[in-house]
């Protein structure tokens, strides 16, 4: 049984997939209180809070990891709303390769565009809405940051304001060929409930793809708690099997579960390395400015991010 929170803002959860109230222990908090009303800000895309995290738990039926206790759902929604981001705007570029990249594997299960509807899931400031429109695609976003939605429609993109579960009440059923969520499903207070959602939103026959950490890779194993993606801000843990798990109850056939990197510009590699070693850190940047290849987008691939493409049953 759940024992209570140290941390009154803090509340015990079943597990998402099985229901079960028993878990194991898998990694202690390394913070014991949200210390500021700005708690908001360990939850931008690029925050640097790497190793700061609540207590990390096992199912012990099922086997999903998964943060445990935590902020209640409402106030995790009421954090990801706030959120302002500018640093995400500056290395816009190199996720707009990233998304390329990630469009042409989509495309391989899914076809191409030529007009169909496609909804991407925390969308952000729309930069893969914007590379699926360029594609062919009728692409829109969903997205509960104020400041990133709003960022996106001063530019023209059909993002809307919301999140799912929830914001599908306000969608036409069936009317997706395509939903994608980059990065996001770990954030998320009820994953179950989004991919339910979801699948009532694709059209039959129509695909989900969702990238995401893998708790299992080989790089998470090997440098356990100093896996960087323990963070605030990712509440759940999926291995490849617990995310086919919740995938396939929620409907979903997946096709493919597999590795998938993305392009980072150095200079934005070396943000997100400062916090582990300032020294190492200062030495890549001196040499990249150097050699001038700061703004160089690279391809990133260390094995423990994985992307699942899933299909709605046409029957």
């Amino acid at each position: 049984m759940a024992e209570p929170s140290s941390d009154p803002r803090t509340h015990h959860i079943p597990c998402n997939y099985c229901g079960s109230d028993a878990y194991i222990l898998v990694y202690p908090a390394t913070r014991a209180q949200f210390a500021s009303e700005e708690e908001w800000l360990a939850y931008r895309c690029t925050s640097p809070s790497y190793g700061v995290h609540g207590q990390i738990v096992r199912c012990n039926s099922c086997g999903l990891i998964y943060t445990n206790p935590r902020r209640e759902q409402a106030r995790l929604i009421e954090n990801y709303a706030t959120v302002e981001d500018p640093l995400y705007v500056e290395e816009s570029e190199g996720r707009r390769l990233t998304f390329r990249h990630h469009l042409r594997h989509l495309e391989r299960f899914s076809g191409v565009g030529a007009g169909r509807r496609l909804l991407d899931v925390g969308a952000y400031i729309g930069v893969f809405v914007e590379v699926a429109n360029e594609a062919g695609w009728d692409a829109w976003g969903l997205e509960p940051s104020t400041w990133a939605a709003r960022w996106a429609c001063e530019r023209g993109l059909q993002v809307i304001e919301g999140a799912l579960p929830g914001a599908e009440n306000e969608l036409e059923p069936a009317s997706f060929s395509a939903v994608t969520m980059w990065d996001v499903i770990e954030h998320v207070p009820d994953p179950m409930g989004v991919f339910e959602a979801t699948y009532t939103l694709l059209e039959p026959g129509g695909w989900i793809a969702v990238h995401t950490m893998d708790v299992d890779s080989l790089l998470a194993r090997l440098m356990r708690r100093r896996w960087p993606w323990l963070m605030e801000m990712h509440i759940y843990y999926f291995s490849r099997r617990t995310l086919r798990m919740m995938l396939e109850k929620a409907g979903f056939e997946v096709v493919s579960l597999k590795p998938e990197g993305r392009y980072l510009r150095l200079k934005y590699l070396i943000t997100r390395l400062e916090p582990y070693s300032p020294f190492v850190a200062q030495l890549v940047e001196r040499a990249a400015r150097l050699l001038g290849i700061l703004n160089v987008a690279v391809p990133i691939n260390f094995g423990d991010l994985v992307t699942a493409y899933a299909r709605k049953p046409t029957g």
